[in-house]
């Protein structure tokens, strides 16, 4: 005689939430996406990355080219300005978004940082100081997906626990999530296959689950 395995229930993996559905959000599951109860979302926070920064006024004719989004990358306009001009050379200061000044960028050396990565070319003229690019990173669609460990959209980051299956392969389709305050069963989460999610990249979903509340117990 054959075995049947059931498939998972909410029951199995939802011990306790809050009353009046507090804490619960309508999501919108990204097209393409064939979900399971329980499956752990990531929602997409950022838009594409431009590949190359906007020049502003400057009397160089340097570039800003190989552009990407690190890990920790925010939404809004990130700025370099060139602080100390040199031929063939030059020191740009690096700000974020939110006015934080990130490590100084030198020219020809590849900038490797965790919000933001790009290289300034030097051209004919040189930079003078207070030339400046900026790279502008828009809003993204918001959707959820399964958590992508490899992505820098902001669904590398646990946001919430779907509440029930979802089959999104054919558009977008909206569902609903645990987001907040509740009690779960961390054996029972579904995580993405591919990229698979390391156990280190678990570790670190399940301690942003624990800043919204939402924490594990022993199941009885």
């Amino acid at each position: 005689m054959s075995e049947q395995t059931e498939a998972n229930r909410l029951n199995d993996i939802l011990k306790f939430e809050l009353s009046n559905n507090q804490s619960r959000e309508v999501v919108t599951v990204l097209s393409g996406q064939d979900l399971v109860v329980g499956a752990v979302l990531g929602k997409i926070k950022l838009g594409t990355c431009p590949t190359s920064g906007t020049p502003g006024s400057n009397t160089g004719a340097g570039t800003c080219t190989t552009v990407t989004a690190g890990v920790k990358a925010k939404l809004g306009t990130y700025t370099q300005k060139c602080l100390i001009a040199a031929a063939g050379a030059g020191i740009f200061s690096v700000e974020d978004p939110d006015g934080y000044a990130l490590p100084d960028a030198i020219v020809g050396v590849a900038y490797v940082n965790d919000q933001i990565n790009f290289t300034l070319n030097d051209g004919s003229p040189d930079f003078a100081v207070g030339d400046s690019f900026t790279v502008a990173i828009a809003a993204g669609s918001l959707s959820v997906r399964s958590i992508k460990s490899d992505a820098v959209d902001g669904s590398q980051d646990a946001y919430g626990i779907l509440t029930a299956d979802c089959d999104a392969s054919l558009g977008a389709k909206s569902a609903v999530a645990i987001v907040r305050d509740a009690q779960i069963i961390e054996a029972n989460l579904v995580w993405t296959v591919s990229p698979a999610v390391s156990t280190a990249q678990k570790a670190v979903a399940m301690a942003q689950f624990k800043a919204m509340g939402i924490v594990t117990r022993t199941e009885a």
